[in-house]
């Protein structure tokens, strides 16, 4: 099974970034082969309809990506209540490209979508994550995974070796890995 994992921030010393890590981690723990990528090698211009009739061959080369894995987990920092802009933009790239004959929306149906996020604050992203699950469920139709990681105090939340301090927490990210392999693979 095909995981791709993409971290949400381009940040040095992003918490998403380290959670993104440990996803990639337990994702292959539960048999996956497992791609991390960062969106620094995918370079895109701010979203505007009036290029998307030639995409960028960054945002070509991105859905192309997230197509050739049958499932793909997402870890997104919160800014203002929402997520990064840096993430919004790859998403209304990649949802724009269509090949000939391929439907509206391609690169996100047909796998299964797994969300998470790290925040120094109190509220773990949580802000966050509603607003990717709206994207990614009513904007893209894609299929989201019901279950989602939220990492509260992010800076005090993983150990020396990046592994999560918080049994819980660890517990429910190895959980949420497990069930991303799993149907990915009954959908695909």
């Amino acid at each position: 099974m095909k995981i791709l994992v993409i971290p949400g921030s381009l940040r040095t010393g992003s918490h998403n970034a380290r959670l993104a890590a440990l996803a990639s981690k337990e994702l292959t723990l539960a048999e996956a082969d497992v791609t991390r990528i960062s969106l620094a090698d995918y370079p895109l211009p701010l979203f505007d309809a009036g290029l998307a009739a030639e995409l960028p061959a960054a945002a070509v080369a991105l859905k192309r990506m997230v197509m050739a894995h049958q499932g793909v987990f997402i870890t997104s920092p919160e800014y203002s209540a929402s997520v990064t802009p840096l993430m919004k933009n790859a998403i209304d790239w990649i949802s724009r490209g269509r090949d000939r004959g391929e439907p509206n929306y391609a690169a996100f149906k047909g796998r299964v979508f797994a969300i998470g996020a790290a925040s120094s604050g109190s509220g773990g992203g949580m802000r966050s994550l509603m607003a990717l699950r709206q994207i990614l469920e009513l904007g893209c139709g894609a299929l989201v995974l019901p279950e989602q990681i939220s990492v509260p105090r992010a800076d005090q939340a993983f150990d020396d070796m990046d592994n999560l301090k918080d049994e819980a927490l660890a517990a429910a990210l190895r959980t949420l890995a497990r069930r991303l392999v799993e149907l990915a693979g009954v959908i695909s």
